[in-house]
């Protein structure tokens, strides 16, 4: 112990001794090499004549021109001292200052750069990796004094995020007799405030630029190219959240995007020149980024199997009265950055901490990623808290917007897998379905089978009875009469013969309509005149046959098929029988929505009324009702008959009683 304090005590006192001891000089930097020391100079300014500095700088611009005296670097030697770079001064509780007396410094980094080789390069480039005051410049001494070559004044406000870089033009080096120059840079702070000096880079531009390429890429371009990706990204779950407001995941991370956008404002944008601006601008920025972290850690938990509401009150409320008490005109007794940091710091570490623990209790594996993630955030953000305060790792880069690209990429594949998953669940509901449906379809398909066998039996059935009904009243009834008619010896040959044929004609009616006609009326109107054309002729008529093409009848089958037969073949029958007639005439029309078979004769007709009495035109009604339509008949005494068959083309019910029997012709 007491060996520390000892040593303590000789690194308090260092500073003080090394003021008295002889200051050496700093050693010259060659091409490409870095100035780990430099000769420091610090002179105590006022506002007005920092002001009168600026405008000086202004007002040469880069052309040839000395600064006033009093306004250039010290020119008593002992006024240096040599001092190790980085400078920094950390980050302290914010102090109120008179309002008389000089308020700021002016710090004097003195520099040596000597030409490699005793040859010059095309062009002698500075680069700083960070440099956090006001508006610095960069002067180099000529045979005539120093001479500004360089000043940020338009970016003093974003230097502290961007690399500097100064170019001494050729003309002060190409014509110089000594193969060495000077260089100050000089670095105006306020006074007691926090500052950061950089080391130096000095050498040929070619050798540093892709160095400070490679800073500005990382300090600059990663940020503003994560930030926009987050834009679109944003852009796209808010379109999500529209459609699907039951999944709240898409809206957090909508916002939380939009919160990130705000917090990286001055990557986009050029900050304000206004002091009160300036410091609302910072408020907004670094107040953000606890929004960032809230909207985050509401964002993951919906990843958890149970929600936590007080969590997120808790939460929410503490991130809203942090932000609201640290607003520039409430932040009185600390760095409002390192204090609205340090907010930062506890709500990340909390809700890390939450999120963390939730994840490790059983929570899916997107969430134990993305509680994976966050710590890393954490520690990254961490990282930056110490380098914004200056408590370490002056020269380091911020590490937050890397973070962020981790998290984001986490963020999306715990959605790609919640989707992945989602789809997944719906292909083996589909898949489930589908094999019932298959099933069904296969039981469907069996229960079909076994229907239609039993309507093909059923229907075998139902044309067996009406074969054997036919054969029973027709040419059942006729051959019975017949045969008892012979036995009693009631009826003569003639007779017999005549009763056999029309029995023979039954029969072939019936095995006619069994013939497959394929729904054509015409065929099955062929197939009778083909039967019945010798009878006729044997029986003296000449027929004409006017059959035109006609429309299938979808429902003609056999049993309506031997209907329309035997309509037409008792109409023939009594032409030949009773009619005396030479000719007859059998002819079709298509009515559009039925079909019209006629048949008309030249013999010397009937008495309608007395026909009516008997049981053959209502025999002939009926046969045309089952079949959907309906017969008509016209006659008179020595003026032929005339019948005519109207059938349906599509048949839905059978058609009404026929009450009147004289139709049109």
């Amino acid at each position: 112990m007491r060996a520390l304090f000892l040593a303590l005590m000789f690194l308090c006192c260092l500073p003080a001794s090394a003021q008295r001891m002889p200051i050496p000089e700093s050693v010259p930097t060659h091409s490409g090499e870095r100035a780990s020391t430099a000769q420091l100079a610090v002179s105590s300014w006022t506002r007005e004549e920092l002001k009168e500095w600026w405008a000086a700088l202004r007002s040469l611009d880069g052309t040839p021109g000395q600064l006033p005296a009093r306004l250039q670097p010290p020119a008593d030697p002992a006024a240096w001292h040599l001092v190790t770079l980085p400078d920094v001064r950390t980050r302290s509780p914010a102090a109120a200052m008179a309002d008389t007396g000089p308020h700021f410094q002016m710090r004097w980094y003195r520099l040596r750069y000597a030409a490699p080789q005793g040859r010059w390069p095309t062009s002698v480039a500075l680069y700083m990796p960070r440099l956090v005051t006001l508006a610095a410049a960069v002067l180099v001494r000529t045979d005539e004094g120093w001479r500004p070559v360089f000043d940020n004044q338009s970016g003093a406000r974003e230097q502290w995020v961007r690399p500097l870089w100064a170019v001494v033009p050729a003309a002060l080096t190409e014509h110089r007799q000594d193969q060495m120059i000077e260089m100050v840079v000089a670095v105006p702070v306020l006074r007691d405030s926090f500052y950061s000096v950089s080391s130096v880079w000095l050498g040929a531009r070619e050798d540093l630029e892709p160095r400070y390429e490679a800073r500005w890429a990382l300090q600059i371009g990663v940020p503003q190219a994560t930030g926009l990706t987050l834009v679109v990204l944003g852009l796209f779950a808010i379109s999500l959240w529209v459609r699907r407001r039951e999944e709240p995941a898409y809206l957090l991370f909508a916002l939380a995007t939009v919160a990130w956008l705000v917090r990286n404002l001055h990557y986009h944008l050029d900050l304000p020149r206004t002091h009160v601006g300036l410091e609302w601008f910072w408020w907004a920025t670094h107040a953000s980024m606890s929004w960032v972290m809230l909207l985050t850690f509401l964002f993951a938990l919906r990843f958890a199997k149970q929600q936590y509401p007080k969590f997120e009150r808790t939460v929410g409320g503490f991130v809203l009265v942090s932000s609201l008490l640290t607003m520039p005109f409430l932040s009185l007794f600390s760095d409002p950055v390192v204090l609205q940091h340090i907010v930062n710091a506890v709500v990340g570490g909390l809700g890390t901490l939450f999120v963390g623990g939730v994840a490790m209790k059983g929570g899916s594996r997107e969430l134990r990623l993305i509680a994976l993630t966050l710590l890393l955030g954490l520690i990254l953000g961490l990282h930056d808290l110490a380098l914004l305060a200056g408590w370490a790792w002056p020269e380091h880069i911020y590490l937050m917007p890397f973070a962020t690209l981790i998290i984001v990429v986490c963020f999306l594949y715990a959605v790609q897998r919640r989707y992945v998953s989602a789809l997944m669940k719906v292909e083996e509901v589909n898949a489930q379905l589908g094999q019932r449906l298959a099933d069904q379809g296969a039981e469907l398909q069996a229960q079909h089978g076994r229907l239609r066998e039993a309507e093909r039996q059923q229907a075998l059935l139902v044309e067996r009875q009406r074969l054997m009904q036919d054969m029973h009243d027709g040419l059942g009834s006729s051959l019975l009469s017949a045969m008892v008619a012979v036995e009693q010896g009631s009826m003569d040959q003639d007779k017999v013969v005549e009763v056999l044929r029309e029995c023979v004609d039954d029969l072939r009616l019936v095995i006619d309509s069994l013939e497959p006609v394929g729904h054509d009326l015409v065929s099955l109107l062929a197939t009778m005149r083909y039967r019945l054309g010798k009878r006729l002729q044997a029986g003296g008529l000449v027929m004409e046959w006017d059959v035109q093409d006609l429309p299938p009848l979808e429902w003609l089958e056999p049993p309506d098929a031997l209907h329309v037969l035997r309509l037409m073949q008792e109409s023939l029958a009594n032409v030949l029988k009773h009619a005396r007639a030479t000719r007859v005439r059998i002819s079709t029309r298509h009515l559009g929505h039925s079909v019209e078979i006629r048949v008309e004769d030249d013999g010397e007709g009937f008495d309608i009324e007395t026909a009516r009495r008997g049981r053959g035109l209502k025999s002939q009604q009926r046969r045309a009702q089952r079949l959907g339509g309906r017969v008509t008949f016209e006659s008179s005494l020595g003026h032929g008959t005339r019948m005519c068959l109207r059938l349906p083309v599509q048949r839905v019910e059978p058609g009404p009683n026929l009450n009147n029997t004289q139709g049109q012709g």
